[in-house]
């Protein structure tokens, strides 16, 4: 029974939600199990807010990056750590490397870029029964002889009250009437991205019924939020751009609705526990869905769709753009 054990974490933030399911799924099989997470810095506040990790260990190199010999210092470095075991999330042959260095005696991951030697519990991916990301995470925390698909936990975010209260301090947060938070970025593309203008036409209607909107997103997000604050007349308060990714989740999980494509910060929302409308066009909610009983996915299924590209190869975006806000907004009533 491996007792320590070190999961090489992905580089996505929806991702990174998901794998808390594997988390869950190690620690209630052995609720003295370490579960120490190799990830990226940005992504320890998320970490930070699942009791099941024990310890984030920064990964010194960003997203595409080869680095070698960073890679072998790393792992020869946690070789005093005596994992029991790496499990590696990712699929690429690099992110199997540092598991290697630190002469981890059991290393189980995917195949992907044909990992042979780096992982000697190499598993084939079945894609045809795992057909969700979380149940691929899940299933590496189980024997390989386990049933399959398995099931999984829903990710849960903890939450401090303290922080929750300093952050709607920090930004003079309005709560005096019900909150829709809206996220209209998706930094995988604009085929992922429902119209500025819908988004805009949402939170008007929902501020002239009493409603307080919030606009949440990163720097790049920062254009399309701007766009949607000129259109309300900046009736929105617009937090893009503006807030750490912990101050982010803090915030989201003050606000009553959350509209959302599919993105990290839909899956961020899904786990504060929030009632989420998410909209989905070249993406598929089979594959990524929101992981909360409460979310209501909007999908023409258009015949077209999902395409998985970043624009629309067909140039109309039709699986976004003939969503109308009247559907959205049924939603939410």
């Amino acid at each position: 029974m491996a007792n320590k054990i070190l999961v090489v974490g992905p580089s996505w933030i929806g991702d990174m939600v998901m794998a808390q399911s594997l988390f869950m799924t190690l620690k209630s099989n052995d609720r003295h199990r370490q579960i120490d997470v190799l990830a990226p810095t940005w992504s320890f506040p998320l970490l930070e807010r699942m009791p099941e990790v024990t310890k984030a260990i920064a990964m010194p190199l960003t997203h595409g990056q080869f680095g070698f010999i960073k890679r072998m210092q790393l792992g020869k470095k946690l070789q005093a750590a005596q994992y029991d075991q790496a499990i590696v999330l990712p699929n690429s042959w690099k992110s199997a490397l540092i598991p290697f260095f630190a002469k981890i005696p059991l290393r189980t991951g995917y195949l992907g870029e044909m990992r042979w030697g780096l992982l000697n519990d190499a598993r084939k991916l079945d894609k045809q029964t795992l057909t969700m990301t979380v149940q691929r995470f899940v299933s590496l925390g189980l024997p390989m002889t386990s049933k399959q698909p398995p099931e999984y936990p829903i990710p849960v975010l903890e939450l401090d009250k303290n922080k929750q209260q300093a952050v709607v301090e920090k930004f003079a947060a309005n709560q005096a009437a019900k909150v829709l938070a809206l996220c209209p970025g998706a930094e995988y593309g604009p085929a992922k991205r429902w119209p500025a203008e819908d988004f805009a036409e949402l939170a008007k209607q929902k501020i002239a019924q009493g409603w307080t909107v919030w606009l949440f997103g990163s720097e790049k997000d920062q254009p399309v939020a701007e766009q949607i604050n000129q259109i309300t007349a900046n009736a929105c308060q617009d937090f893009s751009g503006k807030t750490t990714l912990a101050e982010a989740v803090d915030l989201m999980s003050l606000a009553d609705v959350v509209v959302t494509n599919d993105s990290g910060l839909m899956h961020v929302a899904a786990a504060l526990q929030k009632k989420i409308i998410a909209i989905y066009g070249s993406s598929d909610p089979g594959f990524t869905p929101p992981l909360n009983t409460e979310a209501k996915v909007i999908d023409l299924e258009l015949e077209c769709s999902p395409c998985f590209k970043r624009d629309c190869p067909l140039g109309h975006t039709h699986c976004l753009t003939q969503i109308s806000v009247q559907q959205v907004l049924s939603q939410i009533h």
